[in-house]
């Protein structure tokens, strides 16, 4: 049987983001109902993991420990909302670095499907921001924004020609989960297409 996989961003998606960066544990705050969307998923058969740039990193925002901080305190408030994130494949590096992995770079998607063994074609990814979509329909997964962090500022537009085919946008991921969770009939009421 094919995993029930959904790929999720982190900073502007699950949590709040910051122009400064998130940079510990203290400036890691769970967007309202983030938790409780990634609970119902997890409920409903889904495995959920996080595919997230941490170019803090490689400018010496913060380290590693900071960095393991912040996550096991996503895990642990995850945890008494009945929920949980499989695992979380973060880019460590700068812009200026060359690598594959950072976002729109499709790097961090094939270590996801390396990891699960299975093709990402027709996975649901989601993200704050034009790169997070462009990482995941490199490889196939079906895009959707949510207008929380980065993606506020499209709230109420359609969405510029420029973001992936067929991206669906979703005022947080809470409404993103009610929509995975409804019947195919009323799946598609009420949101942006690309075409």
């Amino acid at each position: 049987m094919q995993t029930k996989l959904v790929i999720l961003d982190r900073d502007g998606t699950i949590n709040q983001d910051s122009d400064d960066y998130v940079k510990s544990a203290d400036e890691w705050i769970a967007l309202p109902g983030a938790l409780e969307a990634i609970a119902r998923l997890n409920h409903a058969g889904w495995r959920v993991v996080v595919a997230s740039n941490q170019s803090g990193l490689g400018r010496g925002l913060f380290d590693v420990a900071a960095l393991n901080a912040m996550h096991s305190k996503m895990h642990k408030l995850l945890a008494s909302a009945g929920g949980r994130i499989d695992a979380v494949f973060y880019c460590p590096h700068s812009p200026e670095e060359t690598c594959n992995c950072r976002k729109p770079l499709p790097g961090l998607f094939e270590q996801i499907g390396e990891r699960y063994g299975m093709d990402l074609k027709g996975v649901h990814t989601v993200g704050d921001s034009l790169r997070d979509l462009q990482a995941g329909a490199a490889v196939g997964c079906v895009t959707h924004l949510v207008h929380t962090g980065k993606g506020e500022k499209l709230m109420g537009q359609t969405l510029p020609a420029n973001f992936p085919p067929g991206t669906l946008a979703h005022a947080d991921l809470g409404e993103f989960v009610e929509w995975m969770l409804a019947l195919p009939d009323t799946a598609v009421k009420n949101k942006t297409w690309v075409s």
